[in-house]
């Protein structure tokens, strides 16, 4: 089983960072920084609705490189090199979004930070589901 580290610092400043880019998307253009939202509706955008969405599209990969050039961890996390599961990971995810009408930035920062219900229960769902995922892959099927 692979060892994670707790790094309670870098969460916060990155969970800060989240939330202020959440709430400057949403003073500056009155959107929610929900990603699949934001990715989904770039390829059909509303007149003017583009340069922002690409934008913060843009800064996503960029604000993961800088973060890498700030630390001595490359990743953070380990990642697998099967493109197949990589492939097939994304479109679960994307069929995912679809379902639960958002993804976890929607609903999980910016939806509960609304108070919005349907948020709440999308948030809770997609937190237990992950966790019942880690239990059965480290000590049902013995994975890491």
């Amino acid at each position: 089983m692979t060892e994670t580290t707790f790094t309670p610092l870098a969460g916060l400043v990155g969970g800060a960072l989240i939330g202020l880019a959440s709430v400057a998307l949403l003073l500056t253009e009155g959107k929610i920084a929900g990603i699949s939202g934001i990715l989904g509706r770039s390829f059909f955008p509303a007149k003017g609705d583009l340069d922002w969405r690409l934008a913060f599209l843009a800064g996503l990969p960029l604000g993961a490189w800088l973060a890498t050039r700030a630390t001595s961890d490359a990743l953070g996390f380990a990642i697998t090199d099967d493109a197949l599961q990589l492939i097939a990971g994304g479109f679960l995810v994307g069929i995912g979004t679809q379902i639960g009408n958002g993804c976890t930035s929607g609903h999980g920062v910016c939806g509960m930070a609304r108070g919005s219900k349907r948020s709440i229960l999308a948030t809770l769902t997609f937190m237990a589901t992950g966790a019942a995922t880690v239990y059965v892959m480290r000590h049902v099927l013995g994975g890491a």
